[in-house]
């Protein structure tokens, strides 16, 4: 199309997925034989490197309403394309544009014969499917396009289509590389956020996760709770967790889960697997509702029901090793996850009994970057209006939780952030951009505690964030809430939450190691790429004026090459060869001196 100008191409897509840049200098060095080991052979697409570089031919348009996250941060096309759309609206709004072409990957097993299965994006598909089936009916042509991979896992179930579904079908013998989303380091931050979001979760009810290290660490703190409950339980304890023991005990529990827990999750997320894998994410629900409600009840014989299904998901993204887990999980289990359309999960109308039926005690946990001190949540934009990802799913599941009954909304967030050696505070008086608008707030996590919002006056929503705010930032958040009339001139925090800082957290943490693991899902990382991240991650904290004395004088301090042969190896500097490669190795060392033995304690 881009040789035919007189033709003309728009592209609906979300989460266009591709290989990460490796940047330059040391960074490039890290980067560059890990993204070819597991990236290998996965196809860059055109269209992508043309919009990164905002070289888009005139007559082609990408419309996405969900970005890879900060990747298209400065394309000009990409941010003037944007659609800004609730997840379940999508289908609507590219069936309103005149979509006439679907084209997506699909599996297949012979053990399904005539079949194919939409297997990790039924999500928008089978939304669009009565759409077009209109459509067609009033004489319009619409063509399905399927293009079969042969290492894409067949999920049965919802997301299955007859062969004959498809217009056109490319089933060559397709073995290129699934694009894998690696398992991150989690901070010390992250798993505090995790632990503290644990307590939250109901046993017998529903859970809902999204991607991120701090959804890593929510899926790493319920293992634990489960597994060794009572290590969790003290370091609960170490971190005066009784001042949430109110909420804690009317929402969630700390006990071990005795009748397990139901996913329902846009995104089917490795940590759910992994919760199903220990046995954690096992209640069953059905599609009938008088089923269901025997379920609920305790008297319904799952060995003469065996079609129960323990995870709803729309779409799946995750490690190598996810995909390799669900390649081999038996038929049975398999079927008890159940890829489906995002209409039946992020909305409740469609079936609304049955909804609610299966979705008791329902805990939506999402992420912000942002929070302002009126309960505001910040997650897809930027004040200046560039846009980071886009709201997905998260407005679906906040309405949602106000919307049933024993729900709640739960938003993560690192209360406070370090870049170019500058800290700030996440949580801010305002905002020039809003995802969930304060009238919906609910719950609201940090590294320093809970924060209940739910129906409270703005002077109490206000004190309630102040006491999970970092300690550096709240008599500047303070004054700010006085000088607007919303905080009594003689208002002093309670003197529990004065003394939030990372160093209390850090002081603490160190006596669990086994609750602050660096991977807590796996690692697609050797040994000595986890130090030399760390260590990458200390220099680049360190790049900014008031600290470059100390980044010099830690390079002159820095050990002899001897004692990191296999590092400087990896990073080709064990032979640096000119002034540049010298300082690269003298950096290299100081950094991974000053990182060693802080793994699981990083920010």
């Amino acid at each position: 199309i881009s040789q035919l100008p007189e033709r003309r191409l728009t592209i609906y897509t979300a989460l266009t997925l591709g290989r990460p840049t490796p940047g330059e200098g040391l960074q490039a060095r890290f980067l560059e034989p890990f993204l070819e080991r597991v990236f290998g052979d996965y196809p860059e697409l055109d269209f992508l490197a043309a919009l990164r570089r905002d070289k888009l031919p005139h007559n082609i348009r990408v419309q996405q309403f969900f970005m890879q996250p900060g990747s298209l941060l400065n394309s000009e096309s990409a941010q003037q394309d944007y659609v800004s759309s609730n997840y379940s609206h999508a289908a609507r709004d590219i069936n309103a544009n005149g979509l006439n072409l679907v084209a997506q990957l699909v599996a297949r097993d012979d053990q399904h014969p005539g079949k194919l299965s939409l297997s990790c994006n039924p999500d928008v598909t089978l939304d669009l499917l009565p759409m077009i089936a209109k459509r067609r009916a009033a004489g319009e042509t619409i063509l399905m396009l399927g293009q079969v991979h042969a290492d894409l896992p067949y999920m049965p179930g919802d997301s299955e289509l007859d062969v004959d579904a498809f217009d056109l079908l490319i089933d060559e013998d397709e073995r290129s590389t699934l694009f894998s989303t690696p398992n991150m380091p989690v901070g010390y931050q992250d798993h505090l956020i995790g632990l503290h979001a644990s307590t939250l979760v109901r046993d017998g009810g529903t859970l809902q996760i999204g991607i991120g290290s701090m959804g890593d660490a929510l899926t790493g703190a319920l293992l634990a709770r489960q597994a060794d409950n009572e290590t969790w339980r003290s370091l609960l304890a170490e971190l005066n967790m009784s001042n949430w023991q109110t909420l804690i005990d009317r929402e969630g529990g700390v006990q071990p889960f005795a009748s397990g827990l139901y996913g329902c999750s846009e995104m089917f997320v490795n940590g759910l697997l992994v919760l199903a894998d220990a046995g954690i994410v096992r209640r069953k629900v059905y599609a009938d509702a008088e089923l269901q409600r025997l379920a609920n009840l305790g008297t319904l014989d799952e060995d003469a029901h065996p079609d129960g299904v323990v995870v709803h998901g729309g779409f799946f993204l995750g490690p190598s090793s996810f995909y390799e887990r669900l390649r081999e999980l038996p038929a049975e289990r398999l079927a008890q996850f159940n890829m489906t359309a995002i209409s039946y999960i992020n909305e409740l109308y469609g079936q609304e009994e049955l909804k609610r039926l299966q979705r008791r005690d329902a805990r939506f946990i999402n992420s912000a970057f942002t929070v302002t001190l009126m309960g505001a949540a910040v997650a897809d934009q930027l004040e200046d209006g560039r846009v980071l990802s886009g709201v997905g799913g998260q407005y679906n599941f906040v309405a949602q939780a106000h919307a049933l009954e024993g729900a709640r909304s739960i938003l993560m967030l690192r209360s406070w952030r370090e870049s170019g050696g500058e800290v700030s505070s996440n949580i801010v008086w305002q905002y020039g951009h809003t995802t969930i608008p304060r009238h919906l707030r609910d719950i609201v996590v940090t590294e320093y505690g809970i924060a209940d919002l739910r129906g409270q006056t703005d002077a109490t929503v206000i004190e309630r964030i102040l006491n999970i705010t970092d300690s550096r930032f709240q008599p500047g958040l303070i004054e700010q809430a006085q000088k607007a009339g919303k905080l009594p001139r003689d208002f002093r925090l309670d003197p529990r939450f004065t003394e939030n800082t990372p160093e209390r957290l850090k002081d603490t943490a160190s006596r669990y190691p086994s609750l602050f693991t660096e991977y807590p899902l796996g690692c697609d990382f050797t040994g000595e790429e986890r130090d030399l991240m760390r260590a990458l991650n200390w220099l680049k904290s360190k790049l900014k004026l008031t600290e470059i004395l100390e980044l010099g004088k830690a390079t002159l301090d820095a050990p002899d090459p001897e004692a990191f042969p296999e590092h400087l190896q990896r990073m080709q500097l064990d032979q640096p060869q000119g002034l540049r490669e010298e300082l690269y190795q003298r950096l290299l060392l100081a950094g991974l001196h000053n990182t060693s033995g802080t793994s699981g304690l990083t920010s």
